[in-house]
């Protein structure tokens, strides 16, 4: 029996790209499939944009990309999630989402998906990220109500969503650890003439230039001391690899929603 075979959406973009380059660094799987929109201007053109070519084409039709695959990946875009997730539910192949930015009526959609194969959802699929958060609640539970929270965060100009999943998640962490609802405590926006700060707020701040693969800080403060737990990433494959071992994971699972604490056997935040 050959090595399983993954279909990726989002196959152009820079995750994409990269995700083809650590697929060929592991050699666990092989490219099944690969689907871009229909007005992408590589349809019909081999998957690699670079290098050695795969042999397989890109293609805007997921019902045929599907036909090999064991597991999907998409890194696609926000409003491309839902029809991903209804193809790979109708193909019975697993289904990796590392794409970030889409709202609650795409996550209710991958949550019906998730009855029929099983769905992963990950705002970060770097395996350090998941680590952070680990240590991002046990600083929360262990310093207090008392410190104040702020999360930074650090992206490419390319960026389209704002604060990143990822910091959102990290807010997340904290609120709960907190038993308190993000919605209710996150701030966004600072400027004019402002009151101080409740001790409660989770404020966010967003930086977006150059380059920038993603950096992210939940900083804890108290007078007399600052906490900081910062992850940087310097390449697009560190976010590539966590993906496909994701993906290997996930393919042997029953239905149901996943998360990366499950791949790597770490307690819910």
């Amino acid at each position: 029996m050959g090595a399983p075979g993954i279909t990726i959406f989002g196959i152009t973009g820079r995750m994409g790209q990269t995700l083809l380059r650590a697929l060929r660094e592991a050699g666990n799987m092989t490219l099944a499939g690969a689907v871009a929109s229909p007005q992408s201007s590589r349809l019909g053109l081999d998957a690699a944009s670079e290098g050695a070519p795969t042999g397989v084409m890109v293609t805007a039709d997921s019902r045929a990309a599907l036909r090999a695959a064991a597991v999907a990946v998409d890194f696609s875009l926000p409003q491309c999630v839902a029809a991903n997730a209804q193809a790979c539910a109708l193909a019975k192949v697993a289904l990796v989402v590392g794409a970030t930015g889409f709202d609650a009526a795409v996550r209710a959609s991958l949550e019906s998906a998730a009855a029929v194969i099983p769905v992963l959802i990950a705002p970060n699929t770097s395996v350090g990220v998941n680590v952070v958060s680990q240590l991002v609640k046990r600083a929360t539970l262990a310093l207090g109500a008392g410190y104040e929270v702020e999360i930074s965060e650090a992206h490419h100009r390319m960026k389209r969503d704002a604060p990143s999943g990822t910091a959102l998640a990290l807010g997340e962490v904290v609120a709960r650890a907190r038993g308190r609802d993000l919605k209710e405590v996150a701030v966004f926006e600072r400027h004019g003439n402002l009151a101080p700060r409740a001790v409660d707020e989770i404020g966010f701040a967003v930086l977006r230039a150059g380059d920038i693969v993603g950096e992210h800080t939940v900083t804890f403060a108290v007078d007399g001391e600052r906490v900081e737990i910062t992850h940087r990433a310097t390449d697009r494959i560190t976010f590539a690899r966590g993906a496909l071992r994701a993906a290997e994971w996930l393919r042997q699972r029953p239905p149901g929603l996943y998360t990366m604490n499950d791949v790597l056997g770490l307690e819910q935040p």
